[in-house]
C-alpha cells in the first residue's frame, strides 16, 4: 500500500486520523487580504507624500495671520484649514473663504497649490501604474473568483481544463442545468467563455489548477462543491488535481482523465472514483461494433446528448484492416481489433513505435496504403495526431478502395466540418468521447454501471432492448436519469410504501394523460437496503423504499415521472384511473355525489 492510499485512509470521515474540516471562506478572506496587503505596499509611499503635502500645507495656513473686513487679525483654525486645502489641492477652487487673504497667505496658497497637485499626480500615477502590475490584476481577478464561487447556491463541479474536451463538457453540463467552475491555466480560452452564452454565469480562473490554493479558491472544500473533474490535456496536471482533491476533501467525486497506461494506474492507485481513457473507449466502441452491433448502439443511445436525432445504425465490416498510425489511438484499435478476431495490418512511419508486423511508412501515400492491403481491405482506421493526414489518408484510401470502410480520427473540433465534407463512414473525435464518458458519471453516474453490466448479457439480449428505447423515445437519443425513492426525491410514493401499499412498476410507470401509453423503460434497479442490482426489472417487480432506479426515456419523461412520485393526487391517479378530489369541500361534494345519485334521463316507451 503506498503512502498516498495511506493518507487517504486516515482522511477518512470517522477514522482516527481525521482532521479538523477546512473552512471554505479562508481561500476567499486570502485573497481578499493579498489584494489589500499589494495596495498598500504599492501605495504607501504615495500615501506618505500626500500626508505630508497635505500636513505642511495646513499647518503653514493656521501659522500666517489674516485680517478680517474690520481690520482684525484672524487665523484657520484646523478644520477650516483642512477644508480649504481639500478644495484648493483637488482644484476646484471656492475662493478665499471666510475672508480675503492677505499676500502672505496668498504667496503660502500658491506654493501649495503646487505641492498637491504634484502630490496627487504621484499618487494617481502611482494607482494607474498598480491597475497595470500582473500581480495586482492577478490578486484582483483570484479575489473577484473567490467570490463568485462563495455566493454559488446550487451544487457545482470543478472543471480543471478548458480544452477540446473541457469546452465541450461545460457546454453540456450548462445546457442540462448544472452549474460549473472553470481552472484553466491558458487565459485566451476561458476569454472564450465569457464570449459563449452557455445559460449560466460560469465562474472561472486562468490559473494552475495543480496549486491546491487556486483548487480551494475553486471550492474544493464548498460545502455544495459535488466533485472534481481532471480534464486537462496534460497527464500531470490531471494527476495532480485528482490527488489534491482526494486529500483535501475526500468525500467528493474526483473524474480524471488518462492518456496513457500509467497515468491510469497512477490515478487507480489512489482511488480515483473514474478514470477516463478516450482511446481504450474507441478501441472498445470498434470491436464492439463488429461482433455486438446492437450492444455498441445501446452505448450509442445512453451516452450521446439526449434529444438528438437517433444514430444511424454502425455495421462494419468483417475482414481485412488497416491501422493507420500506431500511437496512443492507433494502438488501442489495433488491440481491440486483434482481440476480436480479425486480421489487422499497421502503417507505421516511425520504426521504433511500430508492431513487428507493420508496414513502415507514409500512410498518405497510394503505395504504401497498397503495400498493406488496401485494395482488398474491408476496412481502414485513419488514427493519426495530424488531422490533415487523417483527410489525406482517408481520401487516398477511398480511391484506391471505394468499397473500404473509413473510420477518421478529429483531433480538433474546428476540423470537424471538413470530415463531414469528406464522407467518411465513421468519425471519432477523442473529446466528445470523453465528455459523453464523463456526462454519464456527472448526471446519471448509474449508466455506466448498467452499460457494464449489459457488455456482459451480448447481442442477443441488446436487440430487444434497443426496440424498446426506438419506440419510448420517438426517434430521437433518450434522456437517462436517475432517482431514488426516499422523502426528498420521491415523496408521494415514498409515503404510499411506508403505509404498506405495495404497487408493481407496471403501475407506476404510466402517463398521466394517457395511462395506457407507458412512460420510460426502468433499466436498472439497486436495493437501498441489500445493494442487489437488477437489470431490466420486470413490470410485476415492486418498488422498495431507499430503492435506485435509472430510467430512460423521450426528452420530458423525467419532469413528468418527478410529478407522478411527488404529487399524491397524480400517484392515485395513475395507480386507480379515478381522479380523486383535493380539499375538504371537493371531497365533501364527492362523498355526496356518491350517496346520491343523479338518475339516468331517457326517453319513456
Amino acid at each position: 500500500m503506498n503512502l498516498v492510499h495511506l493518507l487517504l485512509q486516515r482522511r477518512r470521515p470517522g477514522s482516527g486520523g481525521d482532521t479538523a474540516p477546512l473552512d471554505p471562506r479562508e481561500g476567499s478572506a486570502a485573497a481578499i487580504n493579498s489584494v489589500v496587503f499589494l495596495f498598500l505596499r504599492r501605495m504607501r509611499l504615495p500615501l506618505v507624500v500626500l500626508i505630508s503635502v497635505y500636513a505642511v500645507s495646513i499647518a503653514g495656513l493656521v501659522a500666517i495671520p489674516g485680517v478680517d473686513p474690520e481690520g482684525r487679525p484672524w487665523r484657520f483654525d484646523l478644520f477650516h484649514a483642512f477644508y480649504f486645502i481639500s478644495y484648493t489641492g483637488s482644484t476646484i477652487g471656492f475662493g478665499e473663504v471666510p475672508y480675503a487673504f492677505t499676500p502672505a497667505q496668498r504667496l503660502w496658497v500658491t506654493v501649495c497649490i503646487y505641492l498637491t497637485v504634484i502630490g496627487w499626480l504621484y499618487a494617481v500615477g502611482t494607482i494607474l501604474n498598480l491597475l497595470q502590475d500582473p500581480a495586482f490584476r492577478r490578486a484582483l481577478a483570484e479575489s473577484r473568483f473567490a467570490g463568485e464561487v462563495r455566493g454559488l447556491a446550487e451544487p457545482f463541479w470543478i472543471i480543471c481544463g478548458y480544452g477540446e474536451a473541457g469546452s465541450l463538457l461545460v457546454r453540456a453540463l450548462c445546457r442540462r442545468g448544472v452549474q460549473t467552475v472553470v481552472l484553466d491555466a491558458d487565459a485566451e480560452r476561458l476569454a472564450r467563455l465569457d464570449l459563449e452564452d452557455v445559460g449560466f454565469d460560469v465562474p472561472c480562473l486562468a490559473a494552475d489548477a495543480r496549486a491546491s490554493r487556486i483548487l480551494r479558491l475553486a471550492g474544493l472544500v464548498h460545502p455544495r462543491c459535488l466533485g472534481v473533474v481532471a480534464i486537462a490535456a496534460d497527464d500531470a496536471i490531471d494527476v495532480k488535481v485528482a490527488i489534491t482533491a482526494k486529500l483535501l476533501n475526500p468525500r467528493l467525486r474526483v473524474i480524471a482523465r488518462a492518456e496513457h497506461a500509467s497515468t491510469a494506474a497512477n490515478l487507480a492507485s489512489f482511488e480515483t472514483d473514474r478514470i477516463i481513457d478516450a482511446y481504450e473507449t474507441f478501441g472498445e466502441h470498434l470491436a464492439m461494433a463488429l461482433v455486438e452491433p446492437s450492444l455498441h448502439m445501446l452505448y450509442e443511445y445512453l451516452i450521446r446528448q439526449p434529444g438528438q436525432p437517433l444514430p444511424p445504425r454502425l455495421v462494419p465490416p468483417r475482414g481485412q484492416w488497416i491501422v493507420c498510425g500506431h500511437g496512443r489511438f492507433g494502438s488501442a484499435a489495433y488491440r481491440h481489433l486483434a482481440g476480436a478476431g480479425l486480421p489487422v495490418r499497421v502503417i507505421e512511419s516511425d520504426p521504433d513505435d511500430a508492431p513487428e508486423d507493420a508496414v513502415l511508412g507514409d500512410a498518405t501515400t497510394a503505395n504504401t496504403l497498397c503495400s498493406a492491403g488496401a485494395l482488398s481491405a474491408a476496412g481502414l482506421v485513419a488514427g493519426t495526431d495530424d488531422d490533415a493526414d487523417n483527410l489525406s489518408i482517408a481520401y487516398t484510401a477511398r480511391l484506391l478502395n471505394p468499397d473500404l470502410f473509413v473510420i477518421a480520427r478529429a483531433n480538433h473540433r474546428e476540423e470537424e466540418p471538413l470530415f463531414a465534407a469528406a464522407g467518411l463512414d465513421l468519425v471519432i473525435s477523442p473529446s466528445r468521447l470523453i465528455v459523453w464518458r464523463v456526462l454519464g458519471e456527472l448526471i446519471a453516474p448509474q449508466t455506466n454501471r448498467f452499460l457494464a453490466l449489459a457488455q456482459r448479457r451480448g447481442e442477443a439480449w441488446a436487440a430487444p432492448l434497443l426496440a424498446r428505447l426506438d419506440a419510448c423515445s420517438e426517434g430521437l437519443t433518450p434522456d437517462t436519469w436517475e432517482t431514488t425513492i426516499d422523502a426528498a426525491q420521491a415523496p408521494a410514493l415514498h409515503a404510499l410504501l411506508a403505509a404498506g401499499r405495495r404497487p408493481d412498476f407496471a403501475a407506476l410507470l404510466r402517463d398521466p394523460q394517457d395511462r395506457s401509453r407507458p412512460l420510460p423503460v426502468l433499466l436498472l434497479l439497486r436495493g437501498g437496503a441489500d445493494g442487489h442490482e437488477q437489470l431490466l426489472p420486470p413490470p410485476e417487480a415492486q418498488p422498495v423504499a431507499g430503492d435506485r432506479l435509472l430510467f430512460a426515456g423521450r426528452s420530458g419523461s423525467a419532469a413528468t415521472l418527478a410529478w407522478i412520485f411527488g404529487s399524491p393526487k397524480t400517484l392515485e391517479y395513475v395507480l386507480d384511473g379515478v381522479e380523486h378530489p383535493d380539499g375538504t369541500v371537493w371531497r365533501w361534494l364527492a362523498r355526496r355525489r356518491a350517496a346520491h345519485p343523479r338518475p339516468v334521463q331517457g326517453n319513456t316507451p
